[in-house]
């Protein structure tokens, strides 16, 4: 007999950064990264707020539980704010409006382009010398 799951699980991604979310219905807001509290795991409060940005958007009280790798902290909170957004659109459909018109839902796709032989940075070109 299967056990139905009590939560909804999403992936959100940001430059190298890849977030596994994890939204669990609850009495009140936690948000837990890498088995951490958010605001002891990321550096700057800012990137707290950019990560649980959504569910102030949308509303609900949620226990959050993500494992994220790769990239640096900003990108690792863009990468939460994602899977949370697209976890939130599992639960709930009517949400999609919001979270597209904040921009939540877009997988950012810049990152850095790899460096080209004969060249000192990806396009930067050695110093001509003339002698």
């Amino acid at each position: 007999m299967a056990k139905e799951a009590t939560y909804t699980e999403a992936v959100g991604r940001r430059k190298t950064a890849s977030a596994r979310v994890r939204l669990t219905p609850a009495k009140t807001f936690s948000l837990t990264v890498n088995n951490r509290p958010g605001h002891e795991y990321f550096p700057l409060p800012t990137m707290v707020d950019t990560a649980s940005a959504p569910i102030k958007a949308v509303g609900g009280l949620y226990a959050i539980t993500v494992v994220v790798k790769g990239g640096g902290h900003k990108a690792q909170a863009d990468a939460v704010r994602h899977g949370i957004a697209r976890a939130l659109v599992d639960i709930d459909a009517g949400v999609r409006k919001d979270l597209k018109q904040k921009g939540f839902l877009k997988r950012d796709p810049r990152a850095k382009e790899r460096k080209k032989f004969g060249l000192v940075a990806a396009r930067r070109a050695p110093q001509w010398s003339k002698r």
